[in-house]
């Protein structure tokens, strides 16, 4: 016990807390542990003697009455125990410490262990809790599973998987800048989290690489990162001469390039900021150019964006990665469309305004009354053809429509197609005409056809009739331009120039025969 204080400033000079904490922390140990052997309900008290030892005691108050023993003791008794006790003073009984085994031992060691380790962490939440956002220069400690544990030199912290890039592995020992993400006090997380994955590490390595930034002349209005594969950020000049792009990229890329190498070959993406959203968004989305800008809803920060067909597959960037990193630069809920698709969707929105159909009014010429077809158009049925597609009952349930005026809506609609049924178009004429003059050309065609094959023998049709075909003297086209007069003179004359006459050359057939055949009806 004599060489306990020696302990005790190792310890809290190891932890880097207050010795006091950890002293009382061994005291209330003590406690723990007496009580515990001793099983008793008494009051106890730790203290360290002259000689450094900590000692246990039985504490009493001093009462004219007793009521409890265990916690009092009469004047009487504590007077001869110690000659200047008085009414509501303590008394003091020293207990046996030789007596404590190992379990107390041990109990001890379990309560010392868990003071100190509050007592660190909330050391630790004093000196880090104000230094979130600050970068800091770590050392890789262990690896536990997919988190890196890094040496902050004082204490531990953590790189959970989701702070870490994707481009990125460590090996322990290897120096690297993270930046504190955040500090946590009690839970699963206690301790210090630091991330290799948050947009607030991009900023830092700006502000050590460009002056300008440090110096506050140039100022970092926003960034937005998906680790491992691209930044963007925005940044502002306050003084006109200075270019704040220029500034960050520095001479041949030189303070960007430097970034980019911390990063691993991660992009950055420099962008000018501007109070303006409309050109802010013009900027964002940048490698691509920007058609218009419109604002739909400035409450809701709600934008959409036009690009040309062939800039839309880079304004929205790979799986989407440049508008969702614009998006979260701006602050801005930002819709991209192409030119085709918002053509499409101007007509889509036109046609809708203008409804398809005949209008209802326009059965007040055909009866309906004026006060009628208000109330239709007030209930949403603005066409005819709407009106025509209801039941009865569909239209007795809209206000001030009764079955006598359902009657009158009935008439007038079908007076209203009525007009249609009794008009025919000219075109519909013209094909009918057509149509018969084809009918009569077809059936001419036939009978002279019929004609011509029943003059069987070759002998018997003169030279001249046999010449005659059914193409030359039958003109469908003709009597498809007429009424059909002109076909049947042109079938008569083929007719008789086959039976009636004569060729003056031709000897074969004698013509007592051949008026034979004529009569007996053959040829007709």
């Amino acid at each position: 016990m004599g060489t306990i204080y020696q302990s005790i400033e190792i310890l809290s000079k190891e932890k880097g807390i207050d010795p006091q904490i950890v002293i009382d922390a061994v005291k209330d140990a003590m406690l723990v542990a007496a009580r515990k052997h001793f099983r008793t309900t008494e009051d106890l008290v730790a203290a360290f003697n002259d000689a450094g030892a900590l000692e246990i005691y039985g504490v009493k108050k001093v009462v004219e009455s007793v009521q409890d023993p265990i916690k009092e003791i009469s004047l009487e008794e504590a007077i001869q125990i110690d000659p200047g006790a008085q009414l509501e003073s303590e008394l003091r009984f020293p207990k046996p410490t030789e007596a404590l085994g190992r379990i107390s031992a041990q109990t001890a060691k379990q309560v010392i262990l868990q003071k100190v380790r509050e007592a660190e962490r909330e050391t630790i939440y004093s000196e880090y809790s104000g230094r979130v956002g600050e970068l800091v220069n770590c050392t890789v400690k262990r690896l536990e599973g997919q988190d890196l544990v890094v040496d902050l030199g004082k204490t531990e912290a953590r790189v959970p998987k989701k702070e870490q890039s994707k481009l990125e592995n460590f090996s322990v020992g290897e120096r690297i800048r993270c930046v504190i993400k955040s500090v946590e006090k009690a839970g699963k997380n206690a301790g210090v989290i630091v991330s290799r994955g948050a947009p607030e590490l991009v900023m830092r390595l700006f502000e050590q690489e460009v002056p300008e930034i440090y110096d506050n002349t140039v100022v970092i209005k926003g960034c937005a990162r998906e680790p491992g594969e691209r930044t963007k950020i925005a940044v502002s000049s306050r003084d006109r001469d200075v270019d704040s792009v220029g500034a960050c990229v520095g001479m041949k890329g030189m303070r960007v390039q430097s970034i980019i190498r911390e990063l691993r070959g991660e992009k950055i993406d420099i962008i000018e900021f501007s109070e303006d959203a409309v050109s802010f968004a013009t900027h964002a989305l940048s490698p691509a150019k920007i058609s218009r800008v419109s604002i739909i809803d400035a409450n809701e920060k709600h934008m959409e964006v036009i690009v040309d067909d062939t800039q839309l597959s880079l304004a929205i960037g790979k799986k989407g990665q440049n508008v969702r990193l614009a998006a979260k630069l701006l602050g801005w809920k930002i819709d991209i469309k192409s030119e085709e698709e918002k053509r499409q969707e101007v007509e889509s929105a036109m046609a809708a305004l203008v409804p398809t159909g005949a209008p209802v009014s326009i059965l007040i010429d055909h009866g309906l009354g004026e006060e009628i077809a208000e109330k239709l158009i007030e209930a949403g049925v603005n066409t005819v053809e709407k009106l025509g597609s209801m039941t009865p009952e569909e239209l007795e349930v809209i206000p001030g429509i009764e079955p006598a005026i359902v009657e009158s809506i009935l008439v007038a609609v079908n007076s209203y197609y009525a007009q249609f049924e009794q008009q025919t178009s000219p075109a519909a004429e013209v094909a009918e005409a057509a149509e018969v003059a084809e009918d009569v050309a077809e059936d001419v065609a036939e009978d002279v056809a019929q004609d011509v094959a029943e003059v069987a023998p070759e002998e018997v049709v003169p030279e001249e009739a046999a010449e005659v075909t059914v193409d030359e003297s039958v003109d469908p086209v003709a009597q498809a331009d007429g009424d059909g007069s002109t076909a049947a003179p042109r079938a008569e004359s083929a007719s008789g120039s086959v039976a009636g006459e004569e060729s003056p050359n031709d000897s074969t057939v004698p013509k007592k025969e051949f008026d034979t055949i004529k009569d007996s009806g053959e040829v007709s």
